[in-house]
Formats: structure tokens, sequence, C-alpha cells
């Protein structure tokens, strides 16, 4: 797996971030809360705003990213637990599999959601007449449809392949959870891992040159009308907001991942320990920075529809009015406590 690994075999370098325990644990968690509040407000909407035979191209595609987010987010108190016992696993090992199968599912689930979304946008802006004739229900299900079938297919090797597998390290004997390449013939590990990182920049140069065209045309178009300049805003802001979420969260992994895996494999910089060690701390803070889409994911939904940010702004509105007349009611009994009759009456007259 591309996850969580640290190199065991049989160089001289002994090659492990401890750093990575605790900066797991607490982000981990932090990103689990975020992450679960935020997909499950969004899940809630969607059933409450939108109904589901009227849900657009681009609503089905937002709806399926919500769903591979928390797919991921239901198995990382595995992963908390997993560090903060040092990297071992002390759970059965079928739920190592499952949370490295769900890993996988959500990672790239999320680029190829990400993908197709910048790709409807692209459409919009550049065919917004045919676009705003036809919702593309159909189309929209199928594209959907067929992401999951290729990358859940892809995912079920971590349901049957060893996920765990002991290791002597300073606190004795340690199960670890998919950090062993030891049973795999190191030329098919080489094209794989080489072969998502391709088919990643594929799609990464495909959301660039589409939210870039985006961008042009929004900024080419005059703006004579004020309604005309808030949607613009509005559509630049999804657009730095999709590119932001995949730059910060894919792009660092993917960079990093194709030498980390060399050095892992002793294929290259074998005796390099320095540089081994370099990039395994890099190769864990990407991981990190990778999960954090189930967090930020929910931002795009504020940048895209308009009924979403509408709806979260009246369910905000309605929470601060019902503190502030709460608030109210208690400073009301409380003057009338201490305030004379007549003086509350002239309140009321001047107010």
């Amino acid at each position: 797996m591309d996850t969580h690994l640290s190199s065991s075999n049989s160089s001289s370098c002994q090659v492990d971030s401890n750093f990575r325990y605790s900066f797991f644990t607490i982000t981990y968690s932090m990103i689990f809360i975020l992450g679960f509040i935020a997909n499950c407000y969004v899940l809630w909407v969607f059933t409450r705003v939108y109904p589901s035979r009227r849900l657009s191209e681009i609503k089905i595609f937002m709806l399926n990213l919500t769903m591979a987010d928390l797919l991921f987010l239901v198995t990382m108190p595995l992963w908390i637990v997993y560090y903060h016992n040092q990297g071992d696993w002390i759970m059965p090992s079928f739920l190592c599999n499952l949370a490295g199968c769900f890993f996988f599912i959500n990672t790239y689930c999320s680029v190829a959601f990400l993908g197709v979304i910048s790709y409807n946008r692209f459409q919009a802006v550049t065919r917004p007449v045919e676009t705003a004739q036809s919702t593309a229900r159909k189309r929209g299900i199928l594209i959907s449809c067929s992401i999951w079938l290729i990358i859940v297919s892809s995912a079920s090797y971590f349901l049957f392949d060893s996920g765990t597998n002991m290791k002597v390290s300073e606190m004795g004997n340690v199960t670890r959870c998919f950090e062993d390449y030891s049973s795999t013939s190191n030329t098919l590990l080489v094209a794989i891992h080489f072969l998502l990182i391709g088919v990643f920049f594929i799609i990464f140069l495909i959301i660039l040159v589409c939210n870039l065209i985006i961008i042009r045309t929004l900024l080419s178009q005059p703006a004579n009308v004020r309604q005309s300049t808030s949607v613009k805003h509005r559509a630049l802001w999804m657009v730095c907001a999709v590119l932001a979420v995949f730059i910060v969260c894919f792009v660092p992994h993917h960079m990093i991942h194709g030498p980390w895996t060399l050095t892992v494999l002793e294929i290259w910089q074998k005796d390099n320990c320095a540089l081994r060690q370099r990039l395994n701390d890099a190769h864990q803070v990407t991981l990190c920075l990778m999960s954090t889409n189930c967090m930020l994911d929910p931002i795009i939904y504020c940048f895209l529809t308009k009924k979403f940010r509408r709806h979260l702004m009246e369910h905000i509105k309605s929470m601060g009015g019902s503190r502030k007349c709460s608030r109210q009611t208690t400073e009301t009994g409380l003057e009338a406590g201490m305030v004379p009759l007549n003086e509350l009456a002239v309140d009321s007259i001047r107010k």
C-alpha cells in the first residue's frame, strides 16, 4: 500500500519517523471531528434541500465526493488508535485491510470526482447554453458508477492481501499495518505505484487546464451588472477552492511518493541513510496533508451551490437568533426584577 510504510529491509539504514506517532494521533483526531461533522452536515443538507430525482450532474458528483470522504472518516479512529499505540495494530487484522482499502478509495475517488467537477464547471463556462439546457443527470450517474467501479475494484487488493506484519522495534514486537513490501515483487510494486502517480498527474493536468481556462474566460467577460459581478466572484472563488484543495492535499504526496518508493524498496540510494530519512519524514507529512481533503472538501460546496450557501447562512442566522432571543429574554427578566414598573413603562414607550 502507498500509505503507512516504513523501511524495514536488510539495509544498514534503520528508517522510521518517530514523530509520526504523536503527529498523526493529534492531526487525525482533529480531521476526524471536523471532517465528520462537516460532511454529515453536507449530506443532511443534500437530503433536505435537493430531491434525489432533481439532482443535476455536478450535485451528483458532489454527493459522491461526500460519500467517499465519509467512507474514510469512519475508519479514521482505527488509524488514531494505531498511531496512539506507537504503530502497533492491536485490533483484528481484517480491520487493517478494511482501513487500507477505504484509504485508497477515498484518495482516488476524491481525485476523480474533483476532476469531473472541474470539467463540469469548464463546460458550464465555455458552453453555458448547452449546459443550462440539460441537467445531464443520467450521465452524472453513469460517470459516478464507473468511477466507483474502477476504484473499488482496484482497492479490493487490500482486502485480500496480508495487511499486517510483525516487526521488532524499540517497544518490542509490534504488529504493523501495511508497512511491509517484502512479500511482493519489487518490479510489480514500482510499476503499480508509478502508474498511480502517472494517472494522478494526468488528472491534475486536466484540472489545471480546465480551471485556468475558466479563470481566463471569467476575467475576460465584461461585468456591467452587479449580479453578474457577484456570480463571477463566486465562480472564481470556486475555482480557487478546487485548485487549493487539490494542490495542498494531493500534489505534495504524489511528488514525494515516487522517490520515496524507490528508497523504501532499496532500488535507489540504498545506503544514503540521511536522504532516506528525509524522504520518509516528508512522506509522513504529505500523508497527513492528503487526509485533510476530508475536512476541506465541504468548503467547495459553499462556493459551488447557491442553495447550499443560503441554507447554511439561514441555519447560522437561526442559531444566532435563538441565542439572541434567549439572551434578551434573560436580560429582560433580570431588569424586570430590579427596575420599578413605572420606569419599565416609560422605557417601553420610548422604544
